[in-house]
């Protein structure tokens, strides 16, 4: 159970510098719960509950305020999750090889991408909104160093999907700079982020490497981005699966903090706490296939985290008819999320 823990998605970005980040020696990962299976896929809807994905039980739980867990879905394989201001969600799911719709009370009631091209997806892991009324998302079904074939995909507001990016080794987390003018994707095999500067919605300009992550040691067991999340700095905060941290990456892609995760196969982080400097963060505690899933919580004073704020007028929701349509509604909710590594 989980008492009083309030999730968000945070704030509009302001400046807080690199100084304001505590030392590795100051933090602690605290143990909020333990789930049955490997968790990923975190975010929180308007009334502070948490939905946490359970990879492989195929289960997204509800966690209330007040600590009560109840199963809210059943998917197949949930992982990325983000919710719309209209109260529905989005779920990336690789077993339905879709990006799922879902309403407010669990049940499936679409698919918002499901093909580009008529090609079918493969596996989409992790998504991202995108203010300007669309949203980005990974596809790394199938692949590997030996077969590069992952992509990184944009549904419109038009509900149609595009290819952004191809020949990726995993691509996995993926982050959106308040800007909109920077798309940040994690790939796994290759152990690295990527920077794609963003022409128009969509559309990307030539990959860059923005950062290589530290390398596995001691008992870690891999050394593979997971999901990511940015605080008010523009610092970047990436859960490193195998590797039981979160690295934390400067603007400019300087490894800042090595935290210590609590999960070995940490998967996803997102911000939240009333002055949102507290991290959450999912995965399991051994071997993603074997052991339990764990939340853990790391106390950041002074940092505060990201909002990727959807402005009223440009927000966008899903019709009945899976449609994403450019509707006037309230701010929703944005977090990060990660993946399921097989």
């Amino acid at each position: 159970m989980i008492k009083n823990l309030l999730f968000a998605l945070v704030l509009i970005p302001a400046a807080v510098n690199n100084a304001g980040l505590p030392a590795e020696s100051d933090v602690r990962a605290v143990k909020v719960l333990e789930a049955p299976g490997y968790t990923e896929g975190v975010v929180v809807d308007r009334d502070g509950a948490i939905y946490i994905s359970d990879v492989y039980n195929g289960t997204i739980y509800r966690l209330a305020a007040d600590g009560e867990a109840k199963v809210w879905a059943k998917t197949g394989a949930p992982n990325g999750h983000k919710i719309l201001p209209d109260g529905t969600h989005l779920v990336c799911d690789g077993s339905q090889h879709a990006v799922l719709r879902l309403d407010v009370a669990g049940k499936i009631i679409g698919k918002a991408a499901s093909e580009y091209d008529g090609k079918p997806l493969r596996a989409p892991n992790d998504l991202t909104l995108d203010p300007k009324g669309g949203f980005y998302f990974t596809d790394p079904g199938g692949s590997n160093l030996e077969n590069p074939i992952g992509t990184v995909h944009y549904v419109d507001a038009k509900g149609k999907t595009h290819l952004v990016a191809e020949g990726l080794a995993f691509p996995n987390g993926i982050a959106l700079r308040p800007n909109g003018k920077t798309l940040l994707v994690g790939e796994s095999k290759h152990n690295r982020i990527l920077s794609y500067d963003i022409n128009s919605p969509g559309k990307v300009g030539k990959m860059r490497v923005f950062a290589n992550l530290p390398v596995k040691e001691a008992d870690r067991i891999a050394n593979e981005p997971d999901g990511m999340c940015l605080d008010v700095a523009g610092n970047l905060y990436v859960a490193h699966y195998g590797m039981r941290q979160v690295q934390v990456l400067s603007p400019a892609g300087k490894l800042l903090r090595r935290y210590g995760a609590g999960n070995l196969t940490t998967s996803n982080v997102a911000f939240s706490g009333p002055l949102m400097d507290q991290l959450y963060v999912t995965g399991a505690l051994g071997d993603e296939t074997k052991s339990k899933g764990g939340l853990f919580r790391l106390d950041l004073k002074g940092v505060k985290g990201l909002k990727i704020t959807v402005r009223r007028g440009t927000v966008a929701t899903w019709s009945r008819l899976g449609r994403y349509n450019p509707v006037a509604t309230a701010r929703g909710s944005d977090s990060a999320a990660g993946r399921h590594h097989t």
